[in-house]
């Protein structure tokens, strides 16, 4: 469970206790941002999209990730933003990991070939109880796993910002992490999108072999 720290409002000074909420990395384990107990919360008056994220390290598998901005409601309405330390909870003595047996692709000729192929890769990294996904997405098919949200496009089309977008708030809802797998690649416009919002990319060659499009996807793989 995360330490709880004591958050006073500057505009009333009501004093709240807080605890970070907790997200699953994409490894499974319970992550959360270190709370700054030292400085001061400040109120939010105007938003922007870099002020709301903050970047936290696993300290399980040392994978950093954005997460949401911690945030506080005080009872006057003035929305506090808490502080967090600079320390991203780096690992502590963290044992090597084990030695996994060369991946078996599936060869794909059929969507249900990459869903296949996407659901063996999963389990080959280690996620567990990979199924079908409640939460269809728009297109594609959804696979989850514990912690984890995977969207598999075998459309013609590359992925697109929006697809991307699509994902990872559906992952948010459900306090996922989330990768995506495709046929044909992704736009540059949904590549950058994935860049700045933490997604791995793959894209699925004919092998039944995911390959890592950017450096969250090398991450995930790792």
């Amino acid at each position: 469970m995360p330490e709880s720290v004591s958050v006073r409002c500057p505009v009333c000074r009501r004093a709240h206790l807080y605890a970070a909420p907790v997200y699953p990395c994409a490894c499974g384990a319970p992550v959360a941002p270190p709370l700054d107990p030292h400085a001061p919360a400040t109120p939010v008056t105007h938003r922007s999209w870099d002020e709301e994220w903050v970047t936290v390290r696993c300290a399980a598998c040392d994978r950093p990730a954005p997460w949401p901005h911690p945030a506080l409601g005080c009872t006057c309405g003035t929305v506090l933003r808490v502080p967090v330390t600079e320390a991203d909870c780096a690992p502590q003595d963290t044992p090597p990991a084990p030695v996994r047996p060369p991946f078996q692709p599936v060869t794909i000729r059929t969507a249900r070939d990459a869903v296949t192929a996407a659901a063996l890769y999963l389990r080959w990294l280690g996620h567990r109880d990979v199924r079908r996904a409640e939460t269809r997405p728009p297109s594609g098919i959804g696979l989850a796993a514990p912690g984890l949200l995977a969207r598999v496009d075998p459309a013609v089309r590359p992925g697109d910002a929006r697809d991307v977008e699509c994902l990872w708030l559906t992952a948010l809802a459900e306090s996922r992490a989330c990768v995506y797998f495709a046929l044909a690649g992704y736009t540059d416009e949904a590549r950058a999108r994935a860049d700045a919002l933490g997604v791995p990319l793959f894209v699925l060659d004919l092998t039944g072999t995911p390959q890592p499009v950017n450096d969250h996807a090398d991450t995930f793989a790792a």
